[in-house]
């Protein structure tokens, strides 16, 4: 499985999350996130970030013209689109994206089954809740293309093995407090996602 470390706010923090096996890591562009970078200081980290690290831009309720501009200036490789939005939309992003789908029952998990989309647990708020998707509703649908994100940490990550995710998505689980990752905690969690 493939594992996204988000809610990257330090050149510290994203070493520990690379040097532990992270894929790709999250920046997550909303004000009201505690987990809030700045397009110049998410700028700042990217730069100094090696090759082949995937750099995943979050934007809520935005229009693509600034999702477009915020990527191109700050080294994004990938927009996640985490509110509801039209395919339209997409096509004048005109940027490599990925739809978040915040699942409220076993129908929405469908939605989009032919794209790569991430699966969040629905809340009143966007993301890094740790809530916790019903992983029943998994059973016998085809997860290739579904990276699961909400209320993952290491202690239950390795039960999805079987399930055969594309990849996975963690913020809270692996923080010493909101906005700061704990290193031993990415260590255990991208060990377990990866063993």
């Amino acid at each position: 499985m493939r594992v996204k470390i988000c809610g990257i706010t330090s050149l510290e923090d994203a070493f520990y999350a690379i040097d532990s096996g992270a894929d790709a890591l999250g920046f997550v562009f909303y004000p009201q996130s505690p987990r809030y970078i700045t397009p110049e200081n998410a700028s700042e980290i990217i730069k100094n970030l090696p090759p082949f690290i995937e750099k995943v831009a979050l934007f809520v309720n935005e229009t693509a013209q600034h999702i477009r501009s915020v990527c191109l200036s700050t080294g994004c490789t990938l927009a996640q689109i985490h509110f509801d939005v039209s395919e339209p939309f997409f096509q004048t992003l005109g940027f490599p994206s990925l739809r978040v789908i915040r699942a409220q029952c076993k129908e929405d998990i469908l939605q989009y089954s032919d794209h790569y989309r991430l699966i969040d647990a629905y809340c009143e708020g966007y993301g890094g809740s740790g809530k916790r998707l019903n992983i029943e509703w998994f059973e016998n649908v085809d997860c290739s293309k579904i990276i699961l994100a909400g209320g993952l940490d290491s202690s239950n990550v390795a039960s999805l093995k079987s399930y055969g995710f594309y990849g996975v998505d963690v913020s809270s689980g692996v923080e010493a407090s909101k906005g700061k990752k704990d290193p031993l905690l990415v260590q255990s969690f991208i060990q377990k996602a990866k063993a």
